[in-house]
């Protein structure tokens, strides 16, 4: 089944001392275009998040947000600098021997000092902390996924309708084409009458005139071609793998036949079914763009 270029997964991990949320959205693109916005504390996870979107994304525009929570203590400690509050008590015991003034030393003055304390972050077990990223990310791909498929559904059955509209309109000029060179030799015959009056008008010259216009407009070859290329195209939407390339080139070949068509015709309303032919073809073509 294929699926939808555009899609939204979310998913929570809940762990012994952190909450871990990762969210997933895709646009349309040509090709996969991964982008990863992490935490710092998790950034050199970035390349094994990105590994993981592409097991499951062959293209599109996709970004990933990762939040991570803390839920128990914190992961940095307060330290003392003890050599730096030993030289600030010298140095105010220093004063209140050489200046007489009263020793009124606080914890709260010392601690007001610069660089009495230093900030340590403890030390993160990295391997654990992709592992329960990849495994949220792996969840969050999964709702991704699904969402998309669904889309790719809708996606599939409104391609299919439109194949439809467009058989029958093949089948219309597979029909009419005949009728065209019928019409055109009886157009000829009447004219060449009018032109040569009493004359006698020469059938074999008719006839001749008549194949020569039959093999201009002909389009057996190309309304052929649209029958298989419509098969496929019905094939195509029923592969489980990416397809949506494959299909943007069936498209052109599908075009082509049609430019071809519209290149031959005189007939008006074989002109006309081309038309919407082409403009229904159009629709296809937009809808591809949507498909990975």
């Amino acid at each position: 089944m294929i699926k939808s270029m555009t899609g939204y997964g979310r998913a929570l991990g809940e762990y012994e001392d952190r909450q871990i949320t990762v969210e997933i959205r895709s646009v349309n693109n040509r090709y996969l275009d991964c982008g990863v916005k992490l935490p710092r504390m998790c950034s050199f996870a970035e390349d094994a998040v990105k590994q993981c979107v592409k097991q499951h994304v062959s293209r599109g525009k996709v970004d990933v947000y990762v939040t991570v929570n803390l839920t128990r203590g914190t992961n940095e400690n307060i330290c003392l600098n003890r050599a730096v509050v030993e030289g600030y008590l010298s140095a105010m015991r220093q004063i209140a021997s050489d200046y007489g003034v009263r020793d009124d030393i606080s914890v709260t003055a010392l601690s007001a000092l610069p660089d009495v304390f230093s900030v340590q972050k403890a030390e993160e077990d990295e391997e654990l902390l992709k592992k329960q990223l990849l495994s949220v990310t792996e969840q969050a791909l999964a709702a991704y996924d699904q969402m998309r498929t669904v889309e790719g559904e809708a996606l599939a059955a409104d391609l299919r309708a439109k194949a439809e509209t467009v058989r029958r309109m093949v089948a219309f000029v597979e029909e009419r084409s005949p009728a065209t060179v019928a019409e055109y030799r009886e157009r000829l015959y009447a004219k060449m009458q009018e032109v040569l009056a009493s004359t006698t008008v020469d059938e074999a010259r008719i006839m001749t005139e008549a194949a020569i216009y039959a093999d201009k407009v002909a389009v057996d070859e190309e309304t052929v071609r649209l029958h298989s290329h419509l098969s496929q195209l019905e094939t195509m939407l029923a592969q489980s793998e990416p397809v949506g390339r494959k299909l943007d080139f069936l498209m052109q070949e599908i075009n082509r036949e049609a430019n071809t068509i519209g290149s031959k015709c005189s007939d008006l309303q074989i002109a006309q079914t081309v038309v919407n032919l082409k403009a229904e073809l159009e629709k296809i073509r937009e809808q591809i763009q949507n498909i990975e």
